[in-house]
C-alpha cells in the first residue's frame, strides 16, 4: 500500500511538473536572416592586411581596418597561401587562392576570387590550372594591367610560368612560359616583366587577345651573389623600387617598352653598410606625392633580411637624403615587418609588426597615433586604396 501510495505522489509531481513547463514554454524564436551590408565610403586610411596564417596556411584572410576610426571594417577569406591585390579601380580585392577537397588535402582547385570592396561579399570566381604560385604575399603574385583589361596570375610547378586573365568575361586566356624568371610585374595596359635569377628583368609584351608578341631580356641590375634585391617591389611614380639585402636602391622605370634602370643610391652610409639593413615581407613604401621612401631598418648581419625593423629611415627621393629615423622600439613596438603609406595629402604610415599588431603613424612626424593588437596571425602584406 505504501508503494503504491509513493508512485502516485511520484506520478503527480511529474504530472505537475509537466503542465508547469506546458505553460512556460515561449514561443519559437524568429527565423534570422543573413544579409548584405554596405560599407561607408571608403577612406584613403583604410588599410587591407594581408594574413598569411603562418602554421595555419589554409585559413588565410585578409582584413580591413579603418586608420581614423581605429575599426575593423570587415574580413575577406583567402584560403591556402594566398595572393593578393587591389584592381586599378580598387573597387574590388582579387585574392588568388588554393582549396583542397578536404582541408589539407584531396582534389586541388586553384581559383581566382574577387570580392566587391563595397560590401566584401565574394561576387565572382575564375577558376585556374592546377599550378598557381604559392609564396608569401607580395605585390607580383597576381596583378592587373594599368587598364584592368588583363589580370595575371603568376605560375610554379616548378616551372615558371604566367597566366593571363580576362577579369571581365571570367575566362583564361592563356599562359606564357618565362624560362626560369618568376613573379607578374605589371607595367603599362599589356607589358609584364619577371624576375631573373641572372639579376635581370625578362619584359613580355601582350596582343590584344592577351598572347605573347614579343620579350626581351635586360641586362643584370644588381648581382644576386654579392646582393641580391627583395622580391617586394614598391609602387614608385613610374615603375617599382627594389631594395636590396644590404640597402641598395634600384629603382626601375617601367614606363616604356623596355624597363630603364636608374643609378644605384643607398640607404646606408658606409660606416653603416653592412650592420644596419632593411628587412621583413613588406621592405618599404613611397609616397609618391611627397617623393618619400619608409623602410624598416634593422641592426644585424647577414642572414637577417627576414628580420623586422626597430627603427623607421625616411627618405628624399630626389636627393637621397635621409630625412627622418624614428625608433620603434621607443614606442613600444616589436619589428616590423611590413610598411604601407596611405597616398592623400595627409597620409599616415601603417606598420604591421611580428607580433601580429598594426601601429598608424602620422607620416610627417612619426607620431604614434594608435596601435591595433592582434590583427591576424602574421599580417605581412599592408594594401591601401
Amino acid at each position: 500500500m505504501q508503494c503504491c501510495l509513493r508512485w502516485l505522489a511520484a506520478l503527480g509531481i511529474a504530472l505537475s511538473t509537466a503542465a508547469l513547463a506546458a505553460t512556460s514554454t515561449p514561443p519559437p524564436l524568429a527565423a534570422e536572416h543573413l544579409g548584405l551590408e554596405s560599407l561607408p565610403p571608403r577612406s584613403p586610411h583604410w588599410v587591407y592586411v594581408v594574413d598569411y596564417a603562418f602554421g595555419t596556411e589554409i585559413d588565410g584572410r585578409v582584413h580591413l581596418y579603418d586608420g581614423d576610426t581605429y575599426r575593423r571594417l570587415g574580413q575577406i577569406g583567402a584560403g591556402f597561401n594566398p595572393g593578393v591585390n587591389l584592381s586599378p579601380d580598387r573597387s574590388s580585392v582579387v585574392v588568388t587562392t588554393t582549396y583542397f577537397a578536404r582541408g589539407s588535402h584531396g582534389t586541388r582547385t586553384d581559383i581566382v576570387e574577387f570580392t566587391d570592396n563595397s560590401t566584401l561579399a565574394t561576387n565572382r570566381e575564375i577558376v585556374l590550372p592546377p599550378k598557381r604560385l604559392q609564396a608569401i604575399p607580395t605585390l607580383f603574385n597576381v596583378a592587373y594591367s594599368s587598364d584592368g583589361h588583363f589580370l595575371y596570375v603568376a605560375y610554379m610547378t616548378p616551372a615558371a610560368s604566367f597566366g593571363v586573365l580576362d577579369p571581365a568575361k571570367g575566362t583564361v586566356l592563356g599562359e606564357i612560359d618565362t624560362a626560369g624568371c618568376v613573379l607578374v610585374i605589371p607595367s603599362g595596359p599589356n607589358r609584364v616583366s619577371s624576375l631573373c635569377e641572372s639579376g635581370r628583368m625578362l619584359t613580355v609584351t601582350l596582343d590584344a587577345q592577351g598572347h605573347e608578341a614579343s620579350r626581351s631580356m635586360s641586362a643584370p641590375f644588381f648581382d644576386p651573389d654579392k646582393d641580391p634585391v627583395f622580391v617586394q617591389g614598391i609602387p614608385s611614380a613610374r615603375g617599382f623600387t627594389f631594395l636590396s639585402f644590404l640597402g641598395e636602391v634600384h629603382d626601375v622605370d617601367l614606363t616604356g617598352a623596355q624597363p630603364v634602370f636608374a643609378p644605384t643610391w643607398s640607404l646606408v652610409s658606409a660606416a653603416e653598410r653592412g650592420s644596419w639593413r632593411p628587412g621583413g615581407q613588406q621592405v618599404g613604401a613611397i609616397h609618391v606625392g611627397l617623393g618619400k621612401l619608409y623602410v624598416p631598418m634593422h641592426h644585424g648581419g647577414e642572414g637577417t633580411h627576414k628580420d623586422g625593423g626597430t627603427e623607421l629611415w625616411v627618405f628624399d627621393l630626389a636627393t637621397h637624403q635621409r630625412l627622418a629615423r624614428w625608433s620603434l622600439k621607443a614606442d613600444g613596438l616589436r619589428p616590423v615587418v611590413a610598411v604601407n603609406v596611405s597616398q592623400d595629402a595627409a597620409p599616415v604610415v601603417f606598420l604591421a609588426t611580428d607580433a601580429a599588431d598594426l601601429a598608424i603613424l602620422d607620416a610627417g612626424t612619426g607620431h604614434v597615433r594608435h596601435v591595433e593588437k592582434d590583427v591576424g596571425q602574421t599580417p605581412w602584406q599592408l594594401l591601401t586604396p
